[in-house]
């Protein structure tokens, strides 16, 4: 028979593994938009200052 606690334990891991994928993959998507804001910000600032 298998042990209950050991395989709630083996979910509990799944599901944390599968949460810090989840989150990871969400940061990366926040940062590449706060670093193309950025670049597109720069780039404004930049072609305004060349104008003058």
């Amino acid at each position: 028979m298998s042990d209950p606690e050991h395989d709630n334990r083996k979910r509990n891991l799944k599901i944390a593994e599968n949460e810090a994928t989840r989150e990871l993959k969400s940061d990366v998507r926040l940062t590449s938009w706060a670093i193309a804001v950025t670049v597109v910000v720069a780039l404004i600032v930049l072609a305004i200052f060349l104008k003058r």
